[in-house]
């Protein structure tokens, strides 16, 4: 049997980058992220999550990834991202096509400075999320 081949976008459609090197799309609606958080799509064990996000305004809590790192790349926009390593450090990408790697375990946020939209490769696994103070 020959693959489907189709064009897809980040906006409608995540893909996950299986330990086999296979990928699976994986449609996004109202119901993407309660199935994700929830299980049904599986725990995501040695896996990556390829994700586009938009972001106007700082985020609301920090999060880390015990299972391995994460790509965050700049597609459009202004952020600074925050991590929690010895103290906290900051990153700034502002320029279309700059990306940082947040090692695996790190804590970080990410504060806006204009409309950004982000691609996310995500090791999922286990993800943790606690809220920013103040």
């Amino acid at each position: 049997m020959k693959p489907t081949v189709a064009a897809h976008h980040l906006a409608a459609t995540f893909a996950r980058l299986r330990p086999d090197a296979s990928i699976e799309t994986l449609p996004v609606d109202d119901t993407f992220w309660p199935r994700l958080t929830s299980g049904q799509l599986g725990d995501f064990h040695h896996e990556y999550l390829v994700s586009l996000h938009a972001f106007e305004t700082d985020w609301s809590g920090w999060e880390r990834h015990p299972e391995g790192d994460e790509i965050v790349c700049l597609i459009d926009g202004d952020v600074t991202f925050v991590l929690d390593v010895d103290g906290e450090q900051s990153v700034r990408l502002s320029d279309s096509g700059a990306f940082l790697v947040v090692p695996r375990g790190t804590w970080h946020t990410a504060r806006v400075a204009a409309p950004s939209r982000m691609l996310f490769v995500t090791a999922g696994e286990g993800t943790e999320h606690r809220p920013v103070a103040g």
